[in-house]
C-alpha cells in the first residue's frame, strides 16, 4: 500500500482533529503510518458523527453509515468509494472489520444524554472503544495478544477519558458512575493497573505492531495525576505542557517501551 492522496487526505483528517494520535503516527515507521492513518481517521469521523447535529436519528444514521462501510469490507464486497473508507478496505482483514463494527456501535451513547446504567456499562463502552481501536491499529500491523491490547485500551481509554470530561459535562452527559473524590482515584488506579499489567506482556507484541500502541503514551502520566490530584479531572488540568509531551513520545518510540 501505498501513500496515495486517501491516506494524505486521512492524514491531514487525523492532524486536524486528534493531534496526539497523529504525533503518534508521526513517529511510527513510513509502512505503518500508510496502516494507521485510515484506522485513525475512522475513529475521528466516528467519534465526532453523534456531536455534529442536535437530532438522534441523523446522528443514529451516520453510524450506521459506518457501519454498513465495515459490513461491506469484512463481506469481501464492493467498497463504497470514500477517502477513508477506500484506503481502510486495503488495510483491514474481515476480522478486524468485525472489531471495529463494535467500535461504531458503542458509540450510540454519545448520541443521548442517559448515564452509564453500573460499572459493566462504562468499563464496556471503554472495551468496545478505546480497546477495539488499539486491537484493529496493532494487530494491522503484525502479530499482537489481544487480552494485552485490551489491557492497555481500557487504561489509555480510561485517561483520554477524564481529559474529555469537562467537555463531556458541558454538553450535558454524565460521564461518570462516581465522580467523588474517590471515585475518581479508584477508576483511575484501577485503569493505571491494566495500563501496567499490558506492559509486563510487551513479549506478546510484535515489533512491527508496538507503534500502534506510541498513541498512549500520555496515559500513564494522566491517570498518575488523576490519583494524586483526581481535582484536576473536573477542571481539565491534566494535559502535559508541550515540551513535557514532546520529549515523553521521544522516550516512548527510542526506548520501544510504550
Amino acid at each position: 500500500m501505498t501513500f496515495d492522496d486517501d491516506v494524505k487526505a486521512c492524514a491531514a483528517l487525523v492532524q486536524r482533529a486528534d493531534p496526539d494520535r497523529f504525533r503518534a503516527t508521526m513517529a511510527a515507521p513510513v509502512a505503518a503510518r500508510v496502516v494507521l492513518f485510515p484506522i485513525y481517521a475512522l475513529n475521528v469521523e466516528v467519534a465526532r458523527a453523534p456531536w455534529v447535529t442536535q437530532e438522534a436519528m441523523i446522528a443514529e444514521m451516520r453510524l450506521q453509515w459506518w457501519r454498513d462501510a465495515l459490513l461491506e469490507i469484512a463481506e469481501g464486497a464492493a467498497v463504497r468509494r470514500h477517502e477513508v473508507v477506500t484506503p481502510l478496505s486495503r488495510v483491514l482483514s474481515p476480522h478486524l472489520a468485525g472489531v471495529l463494527d463494535e467500535f461504531v456501535a458503542v458509540r450510540r451513547w454519545d448520541i443521548y444524554r442517559d448515564p452509564f446504567e453500573d460499572q459493566e456499562h462504562f468499563d464496556a463502552y471503554i472495551h468496545h472503544s478505546s480497546g477495539s481501536l488499539f486491537v484493529a491499529s496493532a494487530q494491522a500491523l503484525g502479530a499482537a495478544d489481544e487480552s494485552v491490547l485490551r489491557d492497555f485500551g481500557y487504561g489509555v481509554g480510561v485517561a483520554n477519558w477524564f481529559r474529555a470530561i469537562p467537555e463531556l459535562e458541558k454538553r450535558g452527559r454524565v460521564p461518570l458512575l462516581d465522580g467523588t473524590t474517590g471515585g475518581v482515584q479508584q477508576l483511575a488506579q484501577s485503569a493505571l493497573d491494566r495500563l501496567r499489567n499490558a506492559r509486563s506482556n510487551r513479549g506478546d507484541i510484535a515489533p512491527e505492531a508496538r507503534p500502534a500502541l506510541y498513541a498512549g503514551w500520555l496515559a500513564e502520566r494522566v491517570l498518575k495525576q488523576a490519583i494524586a490530584q483526581p481535582e484536576r479531572v473536573a477542571a481539565g488540568t491534566l494535559e502535559p505542557g508541550e515540551m513535557r509531551q514532546r520529549l515523553s513520545l521521544m522516550w516512548t518510540v527510542g526506548s520501544g517501551r510504550w
